[in-house]
C-alpha cells in the first residue's frame, strides 16, 4: 500500500475505482508534470448524493459532499499514475460548485469539506489555492461538483 493510500486509511478512506465519465469527456488530462481532473460530482457507495444548499441540504451535509468530491478526484489522479498516487507532487487548485438557493452565501463552508480533507490526508501536499461558488443546478441533482488540478513526478 503506497504512504498516500496508508494515511487514507487512517483516516478511514479507501479509494473507490474512479469514475467512468458520463458523457463525451476524458476523466482527466495529463500536461506535462500537471493533471486536470474533470468535475467530480457528490457521489457516495449508496448513490449520489444530492439536494440544495438553502433549502434542504445543511452546511455540514455539503461539505461532507464536497469530501466525497475529494475522494473521487484522488482516485481519478490515481488512475492517472497508473495506479500509483505516490507520484502526487501537490494539490494545486480545486474548483468548487454548490448547488444552492440566490441567497445562500457559504459556499467557502461548504468546500471546506474538500479543502479539509485534501490537507488531513496529503499535508502540505494538500494546500492549494481554491474558488468556491455557488451553481443555480448542477448535473442529476447533485449537491457539489468540484474539479482539481494536481502536480505529480
Amino acid at each position: 500500500m503506497s504512504a498516500i493510500e496508508t494515511k487514507l486509511a487512517e483516516l478511514g478512506v479507501t479509494l473507490p475505482d474512479a469514475p467512468a465519465p458520463a458523457a463525451n469527456y476524458v476523466p482527466y488530462v495529463i500536461v506535462g508534470d500537471m493533471v486536470y481532473v474533470s468535475g467530480q460530482i457528490s457521489s457516495s457507495a449508496d448513490g449520489l448524493i444530492t439536494g440544495k444548499l438553502g433549502a434542504d441540504v445543511s452546511v455540514e451535509a455539503g461539505a461532507d459532499a464536497a469530501k466525497a468530491c475529494a475522494i473521487s478526484l484522488l482516485a481519478q489522479l490515481k488512475a492517472a499514475c497508473d495506479g500509483d498516487i505516490d507520484r502526487l507532487v501537490r494539490v494545486v487548485k480545486l474548483v468548487g460548485f454548490v448547488n444552492s438557493t440566490a441567497d445562500f452565501i457559504d459556499q467557502p463552508k461548504v468546500i471546506n469539506g474538500a479543502s479539509d480533507f485534501m490537507v488531513a490526508a496529503l499535508g502540505d501536499a494538500g494546500r492549494h489555492a481554491r474558488s468556491a461558488v455557488s451553481a443555480a443546478s448542477l448535473p442529476l441533482g447533485v449537491t457539489v461538483e468540484i474539479e482539481a488540478i494536481f502536480q505529480i513526478k
